[in-house]
């Protein structure tokens, strides 16, 4: 086993002990100022993570969106932290969510982050569907976990619905808001489609590509889409390319443009 002081910086004191550390070795270490006592228990190196710092202080573990964001997961905005219970007994009262939920896979006493699965489940029945997704789809799309990995686990509830609902293809979270968004319309929506030597971002039907740009979208890429679009347009494509902010902040005109254009046919192939 690894020493957990060299891996996070943080560990139970127990878990030394058994490793062949000795209480007068820690002991001394913490008057000497190499370690500090953040809770009974737990020992810490004082430059380790204040996260998982505060995690061990108050006997919990990162997770749902505050974990995701820290393993590098699409995560719109996290105004509050988020912790899980390490159990039912559990009396950490640390200042954010905190989430009693069983966990789906065991956590184990030492680790102060939730496992992927955990989070993920945690996200599903915590945020909103269309978020839950997004973050969902960043996990699969970075290859952190499988799909029929995540089908295996016993998922219940809302967590059923946003893994039937994930994608391992979409690009961003932008994308994964915008498919979730789309779906009640009951046609085909091919992400990513690939159309005359570029991907589009959505292809509704057999010609109604939607286009959305990021926040960053400028510069040579911005040039580059244009004149595909204006190629695409030529071939008979209908072209709607939206913007974050549109998508983000006045979805109900992006929706009303994309619904004019199904009501005109100009979804269907010529």
């Amino acid at each position: 086993m690894l020493n957990p002081l060299t891996t996070q910086g943080v560990a139970r004191t127990s878990t030394l002990l058994r490793q062949g550390m000795s209480r007068n070795r820690i002991a001394a270490e913490v008057r000497q100022g190499s370690l500090i006592r953040p809770r009974k228990g737990w020992v810490a190196r004082p430059a380790a993570d204040p996260a998982l710092l505060y995690a061990a202080r108050h006997g919990v573990v990162l997770s749902c969106i505050t974990q995701a964001k820290r393993s590098g997961l699409w995560v719109r905005s996290e105004k509050e932290h988020h912790f899980a219970t390490r159990s039912a007994s559990s009396r950490g009262r640390p200042d954010g969510i905190l989430h009693w939920r069983t966990p789906l896979v065991p956590r184990d006493p030492d680790a102060l982050e939730d496992s992927l699965e955990n989070v993920l489940n945690t996200v599903a029945h915590c945020q909103q569907f269309e978020e839950a997704v997004a973050i969902w789809d960043s996990a699969l799309n970075k290859g952190l976990v499988e799909w029929q990995t995540l089908s295996k686990l016993p998922l219940t509830g809302r967590a059923k619905d946003v893994l039937l609902a994930s994608n391992r293809f979409a690009d961003s979270g932008l994308e994964s808001y915008v498919r979730t968004r789309l779906a009640w319309l009951r046609l085909r929506i091919v992400a990513q489609a690939w159309l005359h030597g570029h991907r589009v971002d959505f292809l509704i039907g057999d010609r109604l590509v939607l286009q959305v740009d990021g926040s960053q979208h400028t510069g040579a890429q911005r040039s580059s889409d244009n004149q595909h679009d204006a190629e695409l347009a030529l071939l008979g494509y209908e072209v709607v390319r939206v913007t974050y902010t549109q998508v983000m902040f006045d979805w109900p005109a992006v929706q009303q443009r994309i619904m004019r254009a199904i009501a005109q046919g100009r979804h269907l192939a010529a």
